[in-house]
C-alpha cells in the first residue's frame, strides 16, 4: 500500500512516501522537497560480520538525469562518486552511526539516489530525512528519528533550508543534524561570524529539526516493524574478567606515557603478554585473540576517561585546557610559491601554495547548477600511512581525506581576496607528516601561513582547534586540543576554525546520542581562547602576506579591451594570439567580456605581451609615428602594417624626399620601416608617410643636439 504525507516546511512542500518504490529493500522512502526528490533504501545482512567495527555504508549518488543532463566524458554514464557526493554521504553517516545499538555488527547499507534536482534545493538535508525514515521502518534495530536542516542568515534574518540563490547572500551556511532532544552533528562555514551568533544559528536549526522529527513520527506511527533477531557481539564474560585482572594496572601505567609511540608500544606489549599468558594457561583462548584485544581496548577507554573525569589529567600530562607546544615555519621549500610547516605536539602539516592562471581552474559539472562552474581555489589534504607510523598500501583519495580537505577549504575560502583583485588560481596541498589528533585544524593553520608566505593578500590569518568531550552521566569534561586517543575513545570531536573576528568553519561529530546547549557554549568559548593563543604564535612566524610573490610564481596582469576587438586579438584560427604568446613567452586568456589576463613568470614577458595586445586593440592615431613591416609593394607605393592586422598605404611620393622612380628602390617586402600616419579617410583607409616620419625624427634630433650644446656652454 502506498502511503504519502505532506507538510509545508520553510516555505516549500515537503512530502514523504513509501510503498511505491524499492519494495524489496528492508526499508525505503521517497522524499520530495520542492521539485527535488531523493529515494533512500536500507538493506541489512542477516548474519553478523567478524570485522572489528560496525560495517555501515552510506551511498549518496547523483543521477545526471535528475537535472536533465547527460554525463560528460567518453562513457556517458555516472562513474565513481564525486566530491559533493562523498561529502553528502559523510554528512548522513556521522549523525546516524552513534544511534545504532552497541554490539550490532550486521552489515548495513543506506543508499540515497537523487532522482530529481530542481537546482534550487540541496538534496543532502532531505536525504538525511529519507535515510532516517527508511531505517525506522526497516527491521534494523534503529529506533530514533533524526533529521538535518541547513541554516543561513541574510541581512540578520535566519533562514532554514535556504535555496542555492539565497546562500549567495548568506554570511553563514551550516548543516545541523539532531534528534528531538539533542544536536548530533554540525558541518559548515561562515564569514567570520562570532561564536555567540553561531550558537544562535544552532538553536534555530534545532527548532526546525524538532519539527521534522515530529513529521517523521507521524508518518511512521503505524509501521511497528519488529527488530530483526540479533545478539550483541561481546567478549566472553570469564575471559573479560581474566583480562581485566591481568592488565588493568599495566594499561593505567601505559596511559601515563606522553609520547604516542611509546604509549602504543607499551599497549602492544601488554596485549602480547596477556595473550601469551592466557594461551599458556589454556590453548582454547588462542581462538579468542580478537576478544582479548577488544577487552583491552575497553579497559584503555575506561581508564583514560576515569583519569580525566576524576583527576583532570590527560594521557600526555596536560590539563583540560592546555594546548600542546606549537612551532610555525614558513618558506621551508626553496622552489615552491609558498610553503609552511605547522607542528602542534605530534601533529604536523606541510602546506604548500601553488599559484596558477585561469587555465588551471577546476571545471565542475553538477546537477545543482544549469551550467558548468569554475573553481579557482582548491585545498587538497593527504594522509600518508607513515604519518601514524604504519605501513599500508597507498590507495586513491579516501572519504576522510576529502572531508578534511573540504573542512579546511571552507575555513580559508572567505578570507581570500576577490578574484578581480588577485586573478590567480590557488591550489593548496596539505601533506600530514605526523598525526596525533586534529590534523585538519593543523592544515588550516599551515594553509594560512603558506598563503601569506606566497604573497596572497588574505584578509586575516586563520587558525583552527579541535575540542573533545568526556561524558559519564552528569560528569562532563570538555577538552581543548584533543589527541588522537581522546578523539577515538572520547565522545566528541568539535573542530572550530576562524580569525580573531569570528568563525569561518565548524564541524562537530559525537559518539553519544546528543549534547546540550551548555556543552556547546563551553566548547565554543574555550575554542575561541585556544584560537587566539595559536594566532599569536603564528604571527611570530609571519603576520601578513609578503609584499612580493615568489620569483617562481606567474605574474598576472588584467586589461579590459573592447569585446568587439576580441576576434582581432585571437586572429584567424588563433594565429595572432599564438604568435603573441610565442614571441613574448607569456600565457594569455580572454573571456567574453573582453578581460584579457596575461600571465608570465618574467615581468618583461608580461609587459611585452601587454604592449602587443594593446597595439592590436588600440585605434590608429593620426600624427603618430609607427614602425612596422612592409607587407606588399606596388608601382604606386608600399602597404605597411603599423599595428597587427592594420595596414596603410605609403604612396610612392611619400617614401622619401625627391622623386622615386620605383618603390623597390626604397622599400622591399619584409623591410621594417617607420612611417607617420597622415590621415584616415571616411572608409577607414590609412595614409602613411615615410618621408614625414624621417623629417620629424631628424628635426627632433637637431633640437636635442642644440639643447645639449647650450647646456655644455652654460
Amino acid at each position: 500500500m502506498i502511503q504519502r504525507l505532506e507538510r509545508q516546511f520553510a516555505g516549500r512542500t515537503l512530502s514523504l512516501e513509501m510503498g511505491r518504490m524499492a519494495r524489496l529493500a528492508q526499508g525505503s522512502c521517497l522524499v520530495q522537497y520542492g521539485d527535488t526528490a531523493v529515494l533512500c533504501a536500507v538493506t541489512v545482512q542477516d548474519n553478523p560480520t567478524h570485522l572489528p567495527f560496525f560495517p555501515l555504508t552510506i551511498e549518496y549518488r547523483e543521477k545526471s538525469y535528475a537535472a536533465g543532463k547527460i554525463p560528460g566524458g567518453f562513457f556517458k554514464r555516472e562513474g565513481r562518486p564525486g566530491e559533493k557526493e562523498i561529502l553528502s554521504a559523510r554528512m548522513i553517516d556521522r549523525p546516524i552511526r552513534p544511534l545504532f545499538p552497541d554490539g550490532f555488527m550486521h552489515e548495513t547499507q543506506v543508499a540515497c539516489f537523487i532522482l530529481s534536482a530542481d537546482q534550487e534545493n540541496d538534496a543532502d538535508v532531505i536525504a538525511m530525512l529519507g535515510a532516517s525514515v527508511a531505517l525506522n521502518v526497516s527491521k534494523v534495530p534503529f529506533n530514533k528519528v533524526v533529521s538535518s536542516v541547513r541554516v543561513g542568515r541574510i541581512q540578520g534574518n535566519w533562514v532554514v533550508n535556504p535555496t542555492f540563490q539565497q546562500l549567495e547572500y548568506s554570511d553563514l551556511d551550516i548543516v545541523v543534524s539532531g534528534t528531538d532532544d539533542a544536536i548530533t552533528m554540525v558541518e559548515g562555514g561562515a564569514l567570520e561570524v562570532p561564536e555567540s551568533e553561531i550558537l544562535e544559528g544552532l538553536q534555530v536549526a534545532h527548532e526546525a529539526i524538532k519539527e521534522l522529527c515530529a513529521f517523521q513520527e507521524e508518518f511512521i506511527a503505524d509501521h511497528n516493524i519488529p527488530d530483526m533477531d540479533w545478539t550483541p557481539i561481546e567478549p566472553d564474560a570469564q575471559l573479560k574478567k581474566k583480562v581485566e585482572d591481568m592488565a588493568a594496572d599495566r594499561v593505567a601505567e601505559a596511559l601515563q606515557l606522553s609520547d604516542k609511540q611509546e604509549r602504543s608500544q607499551a599497549m602492544a606489549a601488554v596485549t602480547e603478554d596477556v595473550i601469551s599468558q592466557l594461551v599458556s594457561e589454556d590453548h582454547g583462548w588462542e581462538e579468542h585473540q580478537k576478544d582479548i584485544k577488544e577487552t583491552l581496548r575497553g579497559i584503555e577507554k575506561q581508564t583514560m576517561r576515569r583519569q580525566i573525569l576524576e583527576k583532570g589529567e590527560r594521557a600526555d600530562g596536560r590539563g583540560l585546557d592546555d594546548i600542546r607546544a606549537i612551532t610555525c615555519e614558513v618558506g621551508v621549500l626553496p622552489r615552491t610559491h609558498g610553503s609552511s610547516l605547522f607542528t602542534r605536539g605530534q601533529t604536523q602539516a606541510l602546506a604548500v601554495t601553488t599559484l596558477g592562471t585561469a587555465r588551471d581552474e577546476q571545471r565542475i559539472d553538477s546537477i545543482d547548477s544549469r551550467e558548468e562552474i569554475s573553481k579557482s581555489f582548491m585545498l587538497h589534504y593527504n594522509f600518508p600511512p607513515f604519518s601514524v607510523g604504519e605501513a599500508r598500501p597507498y590507495r586513491g583519495t579516501s572519504r576522510r581525506e576529502v572531508g578534511h580537505g573540504n573542512l579546511a577549504e571552507r575555513a580559508i575560502q572567505p578570507l581570500l581576496p576577490a578574484y578581480d583583485d588577485f586573478p590567480y588560481t590557488i591550489r593548496i596541498v596539505s601533506d600530514i607528516l605526523e598525526s596525533n589528533g586534529s590534523s585538519s585544524m593543523a592544515t588550516v593553520c599551515g594553509t594560512s601561513l603558506a598563503l601569506m608566505d606566497a604573497g596572497v593578500p588574505i584578509k586575516a590569518p586563520c587558525a583552527g582547534i579541535a575540542m573533545g568531550l568526556i561524558k559519564e552521566g552528569d560528569d562532563v569534561a570538555v577538552l581543548t586540543d584533543i589527541l588522537g586517543l581522546e578523539d577515538a575513545l572520547g565522545d566528541m570531536d568539535f573542530k572550530i576554525a576562524g580569525t580573531r573576528d569570528g568563525v569561518t568553519s565548524i564541524q562537530m561529530d559525537i559518539k553519544i546520542e546528543g549534547i546540550n546547549v551548555a556543552i556547546l557554549t563551553e566548547a565554543l568559548e574555550r575554542a575561541n581562547k585556544g584560537r587566539m593563543h595559536i594566532l599569536g604564535l603564528m604571527d611570530q612566524a609571519i603576520d601578513g602576506a609578503r609584499d612580493e610573490l615568489s620569483e617562481f610564481a606567474p605574474r598576472i596582469v588584467s586589461i579590459q579591451i573592447n569585446p568587439e576587438k576580441i576576434g582581432e586579438v585571437i586572429g584567424p584560427k588563433g594565429k595572432t594570439i599564438r604568435a603573441i604568446q610565442e614571441e613574448s613567452g607569456a600565457t594569455i586568456d580572454i573571456d567574453d567580456s573582453g578581460i584579457v589576463k596575461i600571465a608570465a613568470v618574467s615581468g618583461e614577458a608580461g609587459a611585452r605581451a601587454r604592449e602587443m595586445v594593446e597595439a592590436i586593440v588600440k585605434d590608429p592615431e593620426v600624427g603618430r609615428i609607427y614602425e612596422g613591416p612592409v607587407k606588399n609593394t606596388t608601382s604606386f607605393g608600399a602597404f605597411i602594417e603599423i599595428m597587427p592586422g592594420t595596414e596603410g598605404l605609403c604612396h610612392i611620393s611619400e617614401l622619401e624626399e625627391g622623386r622615386v622612380e620605383k618603390t623597390e628602390d626604397v622599400l622591399k617586402k619584409g623591410d621594417i620601416t617607420r612611417v607617420k600616419l597622415l590621415s584616415i579617410d571616411e572608409k577607414g583607409r590609412l595614409r602613411l608617410s615615410r618621408k614625414a616620419a624621417l623629417a620629424e625624427e631628424a628635426a627632433n634630433q637637431e633640437a636635442e643636439t642644440a639643447t645639449a650644446g647650450s647646456g655644455a656652454e652654460g
